[in-house]
């Protein structure tokens, strides 16, 4: 059975990852033009959209990783390795090219999107998203799949109160300090990220614990 220290530890890691002030920059952007009622329907649609997303890699990502011959150690070194390359992007106040394209940023700029593409995915629900929620629901069955969804649920829920009150955030923080938000995150993703390629490392050379 996982702790409810390390469901705390994936809410944090997660949140890290979604990292909702990051988005809040490019959520302005896109609902600049649009009436309170409709920028109120993107955020309920970005953040749904990243909800269903990561709580289907929660229950299928696994079964996936089986399908293509990936063993979870790996899969940990990978990901901890996206992880890291976010965390330092973060570290600069920068979205990075692992969470967003050029070619996306400026579709993004140009709103020849419609905001849940790329916001949602691959801004928020994206790689390092995604690898999170796979190797936190590695560690138990069906309950604690179901404790991870709701974990999820509960960062959905966060991301969705900081967008919606974007307007307000605005008015109130400025630029500088959504990006010490996102580099505080960042570093508390980077020791995330090097932890969990440790645990990977060990398994697949298990003479490094020594």
């Amino acid at each position: 059975m996982v702790g409810l220290t390390e469901y705390l530890r994936f809410i944090v890691t997660l949140t890290a990852v979604v990292d909702p002030f990051l988005a809040v920059p490019f959520f302005l952007a896109l609902s600049g033009a649009r009436t309170p009622e409709a920028s109120r329907k993107l955020a309920r649609s970005v953040t749904l959209t990243v909800f269903v997303v990561l709580a289907c890699a929660t229950f299928f990502g696994e079964t996936m990783l089986e399908y293509i011959g990936a063993s979870l150690p790996s899969f940990r070194v990978g990901g901890g390795l996206v992880l890291l390359l976010m965390a330092l992007a973060m570290l600069n106040a920068e979205a990075g090219s692992v969470r967003q394209s050029i070619a996306e940023a400026n579709e993004l700029q140009a709103g020849e999107v419609s905001g849940v593409v790329p916001l949602a995915i691959p801004l928020l629900a994206g790689p390092g998203a995604i690898s999170t929620c796979i190797l936190a629901a590695e560690r138990g069955g069906p309950a604690h799949k179901v404790a991870v969804v709701a974990c999820i649920a509960l960062v959905a829920l966060l991301s969705w109160f900081i967008l919606s009150k974007a307007h307000f955030i605005e008015q109130r923080l400025s630029r500088t300090s959504l990006n010490v938000a996102t580099r505080i995150l960042g570093l508390l993703l980077a020791a995330m990220a090097v932890q969990t390629m440790a645990e990977g490392l060990i398994y697949l050379f298990p003479g490094l614990a020594g």
